[in-house]
Parts: C-alpha cells; sequence; structure tokens
C-alpha cells in the first residue's frame, strides 16, 4: 500500500518505509546564541573559550549537561547498546563501552541527514533536541531569559534544520510553559513556519519565586486551548527534569544532573522515570486531557515500563475520588498518550496497555544509547501481527504528526 501525505500547498509525499519519531541533532554551537535578544546575553546561553576546550553558561554559570558542546567529537551511534540492554560480556568495564567518533555532517545538515535516512531506508523522522533538554532547567529561576532563549533556538531550528523539511525532516521546536503568554505568542510564530510537533520538558512548569506548577494549573489553558485549537501534537522528550534537587533534599545526592561524569547510582534508581509518570498523573490528574478533548501527546524516550504502573495508581484513584476523574484512566490515557519503548522494554506488554496503535518506533539515532541501526527496532516485535509491525514502525507517527495516509 502507498502511504501518502497531503502538503499544505497540494504536493503529495509517499511514507512507505519506516518513520522514526526519536532521532536527533546535535547542535550547533551558536544555537542559542545567534538570535538572542542582546539584552539576554549575560542571562541566557553563553560560549565562552578555556584555553582550547569551549564550554558554556547558562545564567553565568557552567552549563554541563554536555560535557563537550561541539560535539567533535562525539559518541559514536549504538556503542552503548549493550550497556541499556543489561548485556554486558563478564569482565567488562561498562565505562569502556563509549566509543567516540569525528562529527559526521549528517548530525548538523538537513541535505546530508535526508540522504542518511534514505541510507537507513526510512521515509522520514522526528527531529528532536541534544544539547537544548537540559537549558529550561538550567534556566528556570529566570523566566524571561527562559522564553528568550527558547524563541531564540527555534529560530536557529527553523533556519538549519526547518520544522517540516521537503515533508521528510520534522524539527520539533522547544516550547516553555513558563510563560503563558509568552508561550501562546511562540505558538503563533511557530505555525507560520509549518510547525508539525513542538517538544515540551516533562518537568513542573517554572514558576516565579523559585515555585512551580503542575501541568493541570488553569493558568495554562490558554497554552492547551491554542495547542488543541491548531491541532499541534506535544512531545514529551526526556530532558534534565529537575528531578535531582529532590535527591539532594532527602537523600543527600548531588542536587544538578550532570551526565556522563561520576555517576550516582541511588539518583539512577530513586530518579529513573518519575518525571514522565508525574507529568502524565499531573495532565490527568488536574484534568488537561477532560478540558482539552482533542489534545495529542507523545511520551518519546522515556521507556515504557511506568505505563502500566501510572495506570495502576490511577485506577486506585479514581475508586477512591471518583469525582476527580470523567472517565475510567485507561481510556484517557489510549485515546491521548502515544508512546516510544526503550527497545529493551517489554513492547508486547505496552502495547496491551495503550493500544498497537498508541506504540511507537523510536531509534534514539545517533546517540550512543540508541540503536546503531535504527529499523533494527523491528527485531523487538516479534510477538506482533504483520499490521501491527506496520502500525508501530510507520503509520504511528504518522497519525501523531496528523499526516493523512
Amino acid at each position: 500500500m502507498t502511504i501518502e501525505s497531503e502538503k499544505r500547498q497540494g504536493e503529495k509525499v509517499e511514507y512507505t518505509l519506516p518513520v522514526d519519531c526519536d532521532n536527533h541533532y546535535y547542535e550547533k554551537i551558536d544555537a542559542f546564541t545567534r538570535y538572542l535578544d542582546p539584552e539576554f546575553r549575560s542571562r541566557g546561553i553563553e560560549v565562552i573559550k578555556r584555553g582550547t576546550h569551549t564550554e558554556l553558561l547558562a545564567g553565568g554559570v557552567l552549563f554541563e549537561f554536555v560535557p563537550n558542546p561541539t560535539f567533535d567529537p562525539v559518541i559514536v551511534p549504538g556503542s552503548l547498546d549493550a550497556l541499556f540492554r543489561g548485556q554486558i560480556p563478564e569482565g567488562v568495564d561498562p565505562r569502556s563501552l563509549a566509543k567516540v567518533a569525528p562529527l559526521n555532517p549528517a548530525y548538523q545538515d538537513h541535505d546530508i541527514r535526508l540522504e542518511m535516512i534514505a541510507e537507513q531506508e526510512m521515509s522520514a523522522a522526528i527531529l528532536l533536541p541534544t544539547l537544548a533538554c537540559g537549558v529550561e532547567e538550567a534556566l528556570k529561576d529566570d523566566i524571561p531569559a527562559t522564553m528568550a532563549s527558547v524563541t531564540a533556538f527555534n529560530k536557529w531550528l527553523d533556519e538549519d534544520w526547518g520544522f517540516s523539511y521537503k515533508d521528510r525532516i520534522f524539527a520539533a521546536p522547544m516550547l516553555s510553559f513558563a510563560d503563558p503568554d509568552e508561550a501562546v505568542r511562540e505558538i503563533d510564530r511557530l505555525i507560520e513556519r509549518n510547525v508539525r510537533i513542538v517538544s515540551v520538558r516533562p518537568a513542573p512548569v517554572p514558576a516565579p519565586y523559585g515555585r512551580s506548577n503542575s501541568f493541570g494549573n488553569p493558568i495554562y489553558d490558554k497554552v492547551w486551548a491554542k495547542l488543541e485549537a491548531e491541532d499541534i501534537p506535544v512531545a514529551f522528550h526526556l530532558s534534565d527534569s529537575g528531578y535531582n534537587r529532590y535527591l539532594a533534599s532527602a537523600w543527600g545526592a548531588p542536587d544538578r544532573f550532570v551526565p556522563f561524569k561520576t555517576k550516582n547510582t541511588l539518583a539512577s534508581l530513586v530518579v529513573a522515570d518519575r518525571a514522565i509518570h508525574d507529568t502524565y498523573a499531573s495532565l490527568i490528574v488536574d484534568g488537561v486531557f477532560t478540558r482539552f478533548p482533542k489534545l495529542r501527546t507523545a511520551s518519546i524516550e522515556n521507556g515504557s515500563d511506568w505505563v502500566a504502573l501510572l495506570l495502576k495508581r490511577l485506577r486506585k484513584q479514581a475508586n477512591q475520588t471518583p469525582w476527580v476523574f470523567a472517565e475510567d484512566p485507561a481510556d484517557t490515557i489510549r485515546r491521548h498518550l502515544w508512546v516510544s519503548p526503550y527497545y529493551e522494554e517489554d513492547v508486547r506488554k505496552l502495547a496491551d496497555t495503550v493500544g498497537s496503535d498508541k506504540v511507537l518506533f523510536g531509534s534514539d539515532w545517533p546517540h550512543g544509547e540508541g540503536l546503531e541501526k535504527p529499523t533494527d527496532f523491528i527485531n523487538e516485535l516479534d510477538d506482533f501481527t504483520a499490521a501491527e509491525r506496520d502500525q508501530i514502525m510507520r503509520t504511528n507517527t504518522l497519525d501523531l504528526l496528523g499526516i493523512r495516509y
């Protein structure tokens, strides 16, 4: 069967091969500075040189979310596969698995990436941030700087990648709810540039005076209403959600998430998938999907084990406080939530929970913890019928994007 999408200009693009919901670019060093309002130059992201090493500051503080913001060299795609599958050979030091190589131009150029997507035997891919996944947390105490940085980043992203480049690359711009009025204005700017999907951090929304809010707080209804009215889906992608501050106050762990440095095993266990679990709890319990029944959302690169646990807890709570829930939480989840599982998880269990029409193929390419060859994801789908595999590998992502086929 030929899969077609009608472009807004009336042309058609075929999607006959897999569509990856979780690809990444590596940001250029000026991604947050090229278009940053000069007023926020010292309050947003700054690029500094320390000898021959390039570093970043966020609000004047060293920003270590990515240890080498030039991404050259960078980790080899899939080199940590054995680590994340829990299949490290006996006697092999897990720290030795990460391999690095010079920066591949396909990580930063949309035309070269299109060629790579074709070589990987895919039709298209959603592209999501790497370094940018740590910025909202780093700037959370300065909401105007956060919003200005998001706008600057999205202008860079549009220029270098395009939000819907040749209807093959769908780069997801950032959206912060921290200032709801500015968030609505940002959505208006994105609509003018043919946005297909936005990326939102799964975390409490930063608020003034060091506080934060649930996504279900009515002050954000104008943002949800805009997204619903414009039929723009939201991707909640793994980010620095700030949960280390809970570890610091309760368990004495470091208060900042600094990848690739000394690993805190307790933090890995306590935080795990709590941020995405709590994000969807807030959306459901605080009525976002009740007030905005046409919203489409996806959890990308957060795994899937949390889904069944959240559903179990929600159903128990619905039995105890039925007046809070407009319907069975299972129905809410199945209608509003698409999920990209980690490839090492029980994908069949996820499909039985949310429906096979809501499971997404995501490779995390070219990250080291992802798949070396994106379409190898299909090797995890032996328990599915041919029709279900086609849904997971292709048509479910098209549905999320609102592309007709």
